[in-house]
């Protein structure tokens, strides 16, 4: 009886807690929205059936654990529109990409050249084809969730943080003249995690967040061959650690957020499991990873909405996208190289259509940084293989050497995104000046 009697002045404070923290969490939190720009969401299922081979490395799988989705956020001002379409597979082909402004376009008056696609390069996914029952139900999934969204189109604004994770690292090692393939803790990689938040300012809970993070999502792919408990590979179609990031933030929130994720320069970055050179993950590993981005997503976005960030939204907030299509030098022909500019008020997205090294994020940050800021995105709008620096193609190894492109291509490509940043930021005379 005395060891109860002392510890019930604890139980007292722990039942306090819980009935304070359900009687402020009722407590409505509203704040006022004042923007020219309008956007909504949706987020549709779109899981293959569970015998699908997936690809990226390719092996049999068995079963489905967690769900591969699409988010399509539709932006709007009163000069254009614009959308953002995420998937939780390895690539956005050509075709796919045509496919999907098709229907997009179609559903929501967005003009074509104002869809970006863009996938995580998840490598426990099917492949996509036209031909294919699930390609085609994919594309009809993602027309019907487009249709709906532009009907529930309205005003928000956007909050911005960064935070950082810990689990993603270098796969290249130069060792006597050549690249290995090796974990290297002291090579180059990204460790920030950079998060858009829109806002209706109906609650604390956001209508929708776009995550920003650089690193393969390779958690559950073979690795070494070697290390149990799953040598041969992860045996279950997973959105690996994106979706389970993705869940995570949902979760957080509750039903009414939207998290989508954007891949970043990931070409030589990968999960951080030790291994020959490394092994495939299991349960642990998905938790640590995808609960580590979450984490930082929702730090970030939660601090971007106390009273001092939301007094910095803009009411104002530009809508502008700018698409070319350049050819670059490769090893058997010229090949078109597909890239973006969209700008949303002070943000800058900047799309590579393929596997860009980390240190092409670098190079255009600096280039871009006092200018607004960028969110350089990999992985969208087509698919050239690894986008190689003209310095790694010195030492060879695994992606300069499968890579489709001479290291000549390096300039033509950070020269055509610094031209697209001109022609929507408009801080640069050609870009507003008069035409007959």
């Amino acid at each position: 009886m005395p060891c109860l009697l002392r510890s019930a002045p604890l139980f007292a404070c722990i039942a306090f807690a819980n009935l304070a923290t359900q009687v402020f969490a009722a407590e409505p939190f509203q704040f006022r929205v004042e923007s020219n720009l309008r956007a909504a969401v949706a987020k549709v299922d779109i899981t293959p059936a569970p015998d699908t081979p997936v690809v990226g490395h390719i092996r049999p799988t068995s079963g489905v654990r967690d769900p591969l989705r699409a988010g399509i956020l539709l932006l709007t001002n009163e000069q254009t529109r614009a959308a953002i379409v995420t998937l939780d597979l390895i690539s956005s082909n050509s075709e796919m990409v045509a496919v999907l402004r098709d229907v997009i376009a179609a559903n929501t008056e967005t003009p074509r050249e104002n869809i970006m696609v863009a996938t995580s390069h998840n490598h426990s996914g099917p492949g996509w084809s036209r031909e294919s029952p699930w390609g085609r139900e994919m594309v009809a999934k993602i027309a019907t969730a487009s249709a709906a969204a532009a009907k529930e189109l309205r005003p928000v604004t956007i909050g911005y943080g960064e935070d950082r994770i810990d689990f993603n690292i270098n796969r290249r090692k130069v060792i006597n003249g050549r690249a290995v393939v090796r974990l290297d803790p002291d090579g180059p990689c990204d460790h920030r995690v950079k998060v858009l938040r829109f806002d209706d300012g109906q609650s604390l809970e956001p209508m929708s967040l776009l995550m920003h993070a650089v690193c393969h999502p390779c958690v559950f792919t073979w690795g070494d061959k070697l290390t149990p408990p799953h040598p041969n590979g992860f045996p279950f179609i997973s959105a690996d650690f994106p979706g389970e990031a993705q869940t995570f933030v949902e979760t957080v929130y509750g039903p009414k957020t939207r998290a989508m994720f954007l891949q970043g320069c990931a070409g030589d970055i990968r999960p951080n499991l030790p291994g020959v050179p490394y092994r495939c993950g299991d349960e642990a590993d998905i938790k640590w990873t995808g609960r580590s981005l979450g984490c930082a997503v929702v730090r970030a976005a939660d601090r971007s909405v106390v009273r001092e960030e939301l007094a910095k939204r803009k009411t104002i907030y530009p809508l502008k996208c700018a698409t070319s299509v350049i050819e670059l030098p490769g090893k058997k022909e010229k090949l078109a190289c597909e890239m973006q500019a969209l700008r949303i008020g002070d943000y800058l997205l900047l799309t590579i259509p393929g596997e860009p090294m980390v240190e092409y994020g670098f190079q255009i940050e600096k280039a871009i940084a006092d200018r607004a800021i960028p969110i350089v995105v990999g992985y969208a709008n087509g698919n050239l293989g690894y986008i190689c620096t003209a310095e790694s193609h010195k030492y060879g190894g695994y992606e300069p050497n499968a890579s489709p492109l001479l290291p000549e291509a390096e300039p033509l490509i950070l020269a055509e995104l610094n031209r697209l940043a001109d022609k929507v930021l408009a801080d640069v005379f050609e870009s507003f000046k008069p035409t007959k």
